[in-house]
Parts: C-alpha cells; sequence; structure tokens
C-alpha cells in the first residue's frame, strides 16, 4: 500500500493511499471462505454452495468493508508512527473521486486532515497572577454553624403560631358571602411557612392560632408567587395565575423548627465520634471546612485568570474551514447543530481548542503526568465534594477512597477523574512558575470578578 502526506498550507494537508489488490485479497478470501460454512442456499447441503456463487453474490460488499477497513487501520497506523498532532479526524476529500468497488481492483483515497498550529508558552516570575482568599467574617461563621447544626435539629410540636411556624391544616375555597363554595377548591394536610409569606396583613393573621382554629387566609395576597400557591393548593399554574378567592384554613398542627443544642452528641453527628469536644472547637472546624470549600471557588478564579492571561499571551491561527467541515460531519444527527448554530458557537468552541493547545504545550514542554494515584485523589476530591453537598463532612478517609476506586471502574468516569488530575497538576504548575499576589477578598466583592 502506498500511502503519503501533502501539505496544502501550514494548517491543511491531504493524506493519500492507493490501496492495492494483494493488500486486501486475502482478507476477503478469508471471509467469503466463512461465509461459505454459513450460508443456506436451496439446493445445497450447508457449507456446499459454491465458491464462485458465494463470492457473486457477497463479494463486492465483502470488498468494500475490508478496503473501507484496511484504509482506517492504515491512516490511524500513519498518524501515529509520524506522529501527527491533528485537530479533529481525517475527512475524505472534497477532491474525492467515488470509489467504484464493482469494476476496479485498486483503489486511491484521499482524506484532508487539519494540523494542530505550533504553541509555545513560556512562564516566568515576571508574570503576576492573583491567588484570593475570601474572607470569613462573623457573621458569615455564624450562618455556617448554624447550617451545619441545623442538619441534625428536630421539628416539634408547638402550642400556638409564631413567625418561625409552619402549620399544617385544611383549605376550603369561600365565595363572596363567605360561605363554602361546593365543589370549589379544596386542599387536605396543605402546609403554609410563615417565613415565606409576603404579605403582613395575611401573616397576622395566623400569628398567635393554635390548632383547631379556622382562619379566614387569601393565598393571592399571601403568596404574589404563582408558583408557590400551586404547590401549597394543589392546583394548575393557569389556576393560581386567576385566583382571588379567599379560602377557609382549618388548622391541624402547629410546629418549629429547632436547633440542637451545643453538646457532644451535636458535635459526635456532625463531625464524628470524639472529633470535636467543645463548642469552640466545634466553632473552629466549621470554620476550617468553611475555608476548603471556599478554596475550591478561589481556585477556580484562579483558573479562569489563569487561562484568560495565557491565552491573551498566544496568538493561535486555526483552520476555521476544515473544524466547521469536522463538527459539522461528527454531529449530522444532532439536529440543533445547523450551519448557523455553528457559526454561533465557533468562537467560543476555538477559544477551547486555544486552551486546549495551550494546556498540551505546557504538558509536553514539561513533561507532566497522571500516575493512578493522581486518579484515585481526584476522584477522592469529587466524591467529597459530593458528599459536603449531603451534609456529610466526615466521612472517613477509608469510605471516600472505597468511593473513588469504585468510580472510576467505569471508563468515562475514569476519563473524567484523569482530565480533572491532569487540569490540577497544570494549574499547580503555573502557581509555581508565576509571581503569586495572595489577596484576601470579601465574598461580595469575589462575587463581583464574575460578573463581567
Amino acid at each position: 500500500m502506498n500511502i503519503s502526506k501533502e501539505n496544502i498550507d501550514a494548517l491543511n494537508a491531504v493524506i493519500k493511499l492507493t490501496v492495492e489488490k494483494e493488500d486486501y485479497a486475502k482478507k476477503v478470501d478469508d471471509v467469503l471462505k466463512d461465509y461459505r460454512k454459513r450460508v443456506n442456499m436451496p439446493g445445497f447441503r450447508p457449507g456446499k454452495v459454491p465458491a464462485g456463487v458465494v463470492k457473486k453474490m457477497y463479494g463486492k460488499a465483502v470488498i468494500a468493508d475490508e478496503v473501507n477497513k484496511l484504509v482506517s487501520e492504515s491512516i490511524h497506523q500513519y498518524i501515529v508512527e509520524n506522529n501527527l498532532d491533528l485537530l479533529g479526524e481525517p475527512l475524505p476529500s472534497e477532491s474525492q473521486e467515488l470509489i467504484d468497488f464493482d469494476t476496479a481492483d485498486s483503489f486511491e483515497f484521499a482524506f484532508d486532515v487539519a494540523i494542530a498550529p505550533e504553541v509555545e508558552v513560556k512562564l516566568t516570575k515576571r508574570e503576576k497572577l492573583p491567588l484570593y482568599s475570601i474572607e470569613i467574617t462573623d457573621e458569615m461563621l455564624a450562618t455556617q454553624v448554624d447550617s451545619i447544626a441545623g442538619r441534625f435539629g428536630t421539628t416539634e410540636k408547638v402550642d400556638e403560631v409564631t413567625e418561625k411556624s409552619m402549620v399544617k391544616g385544611s383549605f376550603a375555597e369561600l365565595n363572596e358571602n363567605g360561605e363554602v363554595v361546593e365543589e370549589g377548591i379544596t386542599k387536605e394536610n396543605a402546609v403554609i411557612s410563615l417565613q415565606i409569606i409576603k404579605d403582613d396583613a395575611e401573616k397576622a393573621k395566623l400569628v398567635g392560632a393554635k390548632a383547631g382554629d379556622v382562619i379566614t387566609f387569601n393565598p393571592k395576597k399571601a403568596f404574589p408567587n404563582e408558583t408557590e400557591i400551586t404547590y401549597m393548593l394543589g392546583i394548575e399554574k393557569e389556576a393560581a395565575e386567576t385566583l382571588t378567592s379567599d379560602f377557609q384554613f382549618t388548622i391541624t398542627e402547629v410546629t418549629e423548627f429547632k436547633q440542637p443544642e451545643m453538646n457532644q452528641e451535636l458535635f459526635d453527628k456532625a463531625f464524628g465520634e470524639g472529633e470535636v469536644k467543645t463548642e469552640e472547637e466545634f466553632k473552629e472546624k466549621v470554620k476550617s471546612d468553611f475555608a476548603n470549600m471556599l478554596a475550591m471557588e478561589t481556585d477556580y478564579r484562579f483558573t479562569v485568570d489563569a487561562k484568560e492571561k495565557l491565552m491573551s499571551k498566544v496568538d493561535v491561527e486555526f483552520p476555521e474551514a476544515f473544524l466547521k467541515r469536522w463538527l459539522l460531519a461528527t454531529n449530522r444527527e444532532n439536529e440543533q447543530l445547523d450551519e448557523q448554530t455553528l457559526e454561533n458557537e465557533m468562537p467560543r468552541f476555538l477559544e477551547d481548542l486555544k486552551w486546549q493547545l495551550i494546556r498540551n504545550s505546557i504538558i509536553k514542554a514539561n513533561e507532566i503526568k497522571i500516575e493512578e494515584a493522581d486518579v484515585v485523589e481526584y476522584a477522592k476530591k469529587s466524591a467529597r465534594i459530593q458528599f459536603m453537598q449531603y451534609g456529610l463532612n466526615n466521612v472517613p478517609d477509608e469510605h471516600l477512597e472505597n468511593y473513588a476506586k469504585e468510580m472510576i471502574q467505569k471508563e468515562e468516569q475514569r476519563r473524567q477523574m484523569a482530565e480533572g488530575a491532569i487540569n490540577d497538576k497544570v494549574m499547580d504548575f503555573i502557581k509555581e512558575s508565576v509571581k503569586i499576589e495572595d489577596k484576601e477578598i470579601s465574598r461580595e466583592d469575589f462575587n463581583k470578578l464574575f460578573e463581567k
């Protein structure tokens, strides 16, 4: 087989292949022999159909299949052996002539390829990047302490309604005369949270009431948001939008959430038995965990700033025409990706591709690699974040490791964890290579960084 590459320009090339009969003949014969063993045809015993008949029936289809396999394998091998750094995948050339498997014995193929532009990234201490730390105020810490403790609180019955109460009862729609509407809207076991009632007058009707009391209540005045009314009364949103009626609300139960006491039982539930022994230690542990959680946000901000900095230093020209062809070809089944959508999304795609080239340049130039332990460690970090979202802050390291190893058994998750691990190593390398400016910042000002 003859295979070669012709450069069109610095970013585009054509790989050409000529497939001769001797390149595929043996494989075709082997496949046809196998077909002959399995084909069933009236008038012939199994396996005894003449070879010529089998070839006439299946020969051209087998040739086409085997030639296409050979071409695919040969191109892949050629790219690997010649260390070609390509963007996307080879596409049948626009100048490709129609392949005639019916009469020809040798076939010529041409594939367009896009050469990845060379990117060189130099990092020195002259480059400055901010690394933020979010200031934890007393108010923020108090809120976080209440949040952590609140996960272990209880809901208790109380005698009368306060502004912190949850009130359970039944609704019945009233007419203009204050009478229950026959076949009107009703709802058993409805729940009202006084903390989200917007109208003070409607809230005042409930404050001080007790189980068994009957209140005339207007949901529309109390909750201008139709979504809340829809959920509370169990009605459609359209009905909630036009609702104006008063309702009879019969209270059946009044409860309030009670924060747990600051004692050893709470400390053990929150952080494990014996890990925390005093209220002061509890607050310090909450603060430490909160700081770690905020550090994830500031690390993300560092990633954003580092990408912006490095991308501003590098000019890259892309073979856009090829990339558009490739994206449309590989997303043919995605009905939402038409030419206009692609045109709109192309700038963002090229930005992402530019960063990938920069990142890969850093990895290659500095021989950054990841081991199995790095993948497991990143999976543990991801698992820890997941558990924290469910309020589980004290998952033992052994359990995290087992969970992480189970995660990466799935190929797609392993790929994601490996990608995350290499990204972390690239960011660590950047931190070591540039001058870091540590900056403490308020939560409000930190959030403003993302507004632009």
